[in-house]
């Protein structure tokens, strides 16, 4: 029997330890390469769920209509001739004085809680209000009188500028054209718009309204007053938004009325038909 060759045994047993080693190694990197494929496919169902979540916020946004962001001041001479003809058949020959639309004697008194720049105001005041004054208040049963709460605007000068610009129309009697004509051309709430020239432009547009007599009159302070003190009337009734309501009997004390549609004049009559009986 030939003994074994030292060099050649130990060269076998280093042969042994590398192949050991190597096989060590290729198990790591197997497990590492593992790993790092789990990691990064919980970052992939990470990173599409907030795909996916920015995906359905992004559709939810563009779904939804939202009154402020939709609504376009009117610009050519066509849409502003609408408006005028829309107002003058919904108020012409209703009685006014000052804020109040209605005949002074009439039964039921409601107060509309507004801002100029409110799309919700719009809403009532193009959809419903319409129905409320033909059937309520040009058959005598209801006056309304517009008051100011500022919701929208969001810039105490501005609120104050063309609310204030409105009830100076109400010294020829004609603040609720003015109104509706703002309302009927608002435009973005998140906008400025409510400029001199804007507020110039529905004054223009207002039947019978003398300018200059306008311009003299937005210098009196009392609108102003006006204005402020209608502000803080409702911050003591309790309203958070607008449009908000009272109603009840003329001549006694007022309740805060909550509307179930601000496009249904339904909303109203049954309450006003039965304060009026």
């Amino acid at each position: 029997m030939t003994p074994s060759d030292p060099d050649t045994e130990n060269l076998t047993r280093k042969q042994r330890r590398d192949q050991a080693r190597d096989q060590r190694k290729e198990q790591e990197d197997a497990q590492a390469a593992a790993a790092r494929k789990r990691r990064l496919m919980q970052l992939g169902g990470v990173a599409g769920v907030v795909v996916v979540a920015i995906v359905v916020i992004v559709i939810a946004t563009s779904g939804s209509k939202n009154p402020a962001t939709e609504n376009k001041i009117p610009t050519t001479n066509a849409a502003k001739t609408a408006a005028v003809s829309a107002v003058e058949n919904e108020i012409s020959g209703v009685p006014q004085k000052g804020n109040v639309l209605g005949k002074p004697n009439a039964p039921v008194t409601m107060q509309y809680f507004g801002d100029l720049k409110c799309p919700y105001c719009k809403v009532f005041t193009v959809s419903a209000l319409p129905n409320i004054i033909q059937n309520e208040v040009r058959t005598g049963k209801l006056k309304i009188e517009y008051k100011s709460m500022e919701t929208a605007t969001r810039n105490p000068p501005e609120f104050l500028r063309q609310q204030s610009a409105a009830y100076a129309a109400g010294a020829q009697n004609k603040a609720w054209y003015f109104i509706e004509l703002f309302y009927h051309e608002q435009g973005d709430e998140t906008e400025r718009y409510s400029t001199e020239g804007f507020l110039q432009g529905l004054a223009e547009q207002v039947p019978g309204l003398n300018l200059g007599q306008w311009h003299t009159d937005r210098k009196n302070e009392a609108f102003e007053a006006e204005v402020l003190k209608d502000e803080k009337e409702a911050r003591e009734i309790g309203f958070e938004g607008t449009p908000s309501f009272m109603l009840g009997k003329t001549g006694q004390k007022l309740k805060p009325f909550s509307s179930t549609s601000l496009e249904n004049a339904s909303a109203f009559e049954p309450t006003i038909n039965e304060l009026a009986s």
